[in-house]
């Protein structure tokens, strides 16, 4: 039989576990609670940071001048003055015209988004007037591996973009991104090494909007 000790030191440990459970339930509400009212606070602010950095990348990729040290309200200043939003067919547009003439345009970007390796990519394409030259590409957003895939989003790889076409001589739409060496075709740009996998999901993403904006602009092909 159970002494009355036993009893006693029984209940008290079952008393002393209900308190920590009951401790730990309230210190997670209230961590909770606080977690939640941070995100309330800070939530606006993300969001205009996102924006500004949507806005910092269409900006880059129609090569408007700006400086690299505004903030959120220059850069929205920036854009206002300088871009147009524009829809051809159901193609959302940013267009850079010419100052002297509004008429007449200096770069086109669009959107594009996907499904990377490990998370999605989201950024720009810029084109000429002519919409079948690369002027400028931008990610903007990307979770691919550091050093490796996450590589899309350096200098040195957006470069190899630049004049590219988005069409081949035969007036194939689309981009390959091959591997280093050889002769590239005006549509062919060098893939990062040991980067394939990503390297192939960027090309699906941008053939996906190339597409579009193939079917937006027909009458371009020369």
């Amino acid at each position: 039989m159970r002494s009355f000790t036993d009893f006693v030191s029984g209940g008290c440990e079952m008393k002393g576990n209900l308190q920590t459970i009951v401790y730990a339930a309230v210190l997670g509400a209230i961590c909770g609670s606080l977690l939640a009212g941070v995100d309330q606070l800070t939530g606006p602010y993300k969001e205009a940071n996102a924006q500004a950095e949507r806005i910092r990348n269409i900006l880059e990729v129609l090569q408007v001048p700006f400086s690299k040290e505004s903030g959120p309200q220059e850069l929205a200043e920036v854009f206002a003055a300088n871009v147009l939003e524009e829809k051809f067919g159901e193609l959302p547009v940013y267009v850079y015209p010419a100052s002297q003439d509004k008429d007449k345009v200096k770069s086109v970007a669009v959107a594009f988004e996907g499904r990377g390796l490990w998370g999605p990519i989201r950024g720009f394409l810029a084109l000429r007037p002519d919409m079948r030259t690369i002027q400028d590409i931008t990610f903007y957003e990307q979770e691919e591996t550091p050093g490796l895939g996450g590589q899309i989003a350096s200098s040195w790889f957006r470069e190899r973009f630049k004049s590219r076409r988005i069409i081949d001589a035969d007036g194939k739409s689309g981009i390959r991104i091959k591997r280093a060496g050889g002769l590239q075709a005006e549509n062919e740009v060098d893939a990062i090494t040991g980067a394939t996998m990503t390297c192939k999901k960027v090309e699906v993403i941008l053939n996906e909007t190339i597409e579009k904006i193939v079917r937006a602009y027909p009458n371009n092909d020369e």
